[in-house]
């Protein structure tokens, strides 16, 4: 077989190896979002596990991909809301570990966005001694994935829902506008679409709080002027 000819084979099977795993990839991310959004709660539980096989074999297929390993994560993640206390604290734990390993892979696979998902246990989770909740971690994780990915929906959503829970409205506005407005992926426009939803409902929410506290502002300073 002349050299040129093998160099070609092999060419063209890594082509079908990342076409075959972005495929798979695509599937478990369409199915992911079908069950998260669509699913009713009490068959969750048993729809993740499904799905949660179907990761773990395409990660045992491409052991070097980052990709598997962080729908692995995910997953698991996402299951634990289905799951008693302590069963849920273990997955969230065991998701830490995946997407800490898919980032030493490959940090900036999917654009980041393993360290969306890390950032975001890191504020949702509790704290020591229940858990490993920690704000500044999760800023900074958080910021990281902004830095690789700026328009990004779900780097600027989760940014702007961190930004919320430390209390900060004003400031979360801004990344809410920028995930509602930016465009849905073609490989994700479902998942896509519902988060921009989400960053929509928080805006109205900001701002309707900022009109009532300027309504209550106004009326204050009305019922202070003395005739």
């Amino acid at each position: 077989m002349k050299k040129t000819t093998f160099v070609a084979l092999l060419l063209l099977s890594s082509q079908c190896v990342a076409d075959n795993l972005g495929s798979t990839l695509q599937s478990i991310e369409s199915e992911w979002a079908s069950i998260y959004y669509k699913t009713p709660k009490a068959r969750q539980g048993s729809a993740y596990r499904q799905l949660l096989e179907k990761a773990t074999l395409l990660k045992k297929q491409h052991p070097k991909a980052a990709e598997p390993i962080f729908w692995e994560a995910v997953i698991k993640a996402t299951s634990a809301d289905t799951q008693s206390a302590l069963s849920a604290l273990s997955l969230v734990n065991e998701a830490k570990e995946l997407l800490l390993e898919a980032i030493n892979i490959n940090p900036n696979a999917m654009d980041g966005s393993a360290y969306v998902t890390l950032g975001t246990l890191y504020y949702m989770v509790p704290k020591w001694p229940i858990a490993f909740g920690d704000n500044d971690k999760a800023k900074e994780l958080l910021e990281t994935a902004l830095e690789i990915n700026p328009n990004g929906i779900d780097s600027n959503y989760y940014y702007g829902d961190f930004l919320l829970t430390q209390d900060r409205p004003k400031e979360a506005k801004k990344y809410f506008e920028h995930a509602a407005n930016a465009p849905a992926r073609p490989e994700q426009v479902f998942a896509d679409s519902q988060l921009k939803t989400e960053a929509q409902k928080a805006l109205d929410k900001i701002r309707k709080e900022e009109t009532g506290k300027k309504l209550v502002a106004s009326f204050s300073n009305a019922s202070s002027i003395r005739y």
